[in-house]
């Protein structure tokens, strides 16, 4: 019998992905989620880039985005193409501020990066905010691949991580943070059904 959460793994792994309007950096895990926001813009998939968070604890990998800006303008990224989303400190506030700034900003179809350890939480703690807010927000699982699991990259190796991720999808699943199996599906089902629009 196939568990709800093996459901969802197996849904928002493999998501279809098409162009949007910006790409969702998460902060945190150093220097490696950049490239991936980076890509995207210098592909055409992506219009702007959103730095989302302001937490500063390099011991955990959250840098400030004053130290991850000039890497990702170095790139060739315009510097009207890159927003800070300053006001969060966790990824429920990320998703909140997010969806408050795609809204008034008329976005559509955001791209959401983080690295693949913490990609499902925040996949679904920001799929629970685009279905509370009604917004009618397309979001795609856009996660930073070939990232190793066993280096420690100085705050713990990303295979040490994983648990704690994991216990807390349940307890946010259980305060009503995250998207349910059913919500992800039904979710799933219509933004499939928008990819020949």
């Amino acid at each position: 019998m196939i568990t709800d959460r093996e459901t969802i793994m197996a849904i928002v792994d493999n998501d279809c992905f098409q162009e949007s309007d910006v790409a969702i950096l998460l902060e945190g895990d150093g220097f490696f989620r950049y490239r991936k926001a980076v890509d995207l813009y210098k592909q055409g998939l992506v219009k702007k880039i959103v730095f989302s968070g302001n937490i500063v604890d390099k011991d955990y990998g959250s840098y400030p985005f004053e130290e991850i800006k000039p890497y990702i303008l170095e790139q060739g990224v315009l510097e009207c193409d890159v927003i800070h989303e300053d006001k969060s400190l966790h990824t429920k506030q990320q998703a909140v501020e997010v969806v408050k700034m795609a809204i008034d900003n008329g976005w559509k179809r955001l791209a959401l990066i983080a690295s693949h350890e913490h990609q499902y939480r925040a996949y679904l703690t920001f799929l629970r905010e685009v279905l509370d807010t009604k917004s009618g927000i397309i979001l795609y699982n856009t996660p930073v691949r070939k990232l190793n699991w066993f280096i420690d990259s100085g705050w713990g190796t990303r295979f040490d991580h994983l648990s704690a991720e994991f216990e807390r999808i349940e307890r946010y699943t259980a305060m009503g943070h995250l998207a349910n199996a059913k919500e992800v599906i039904e979710y799933q089902k219509w933004k499939e059904s928008l990819i020949d629009e």
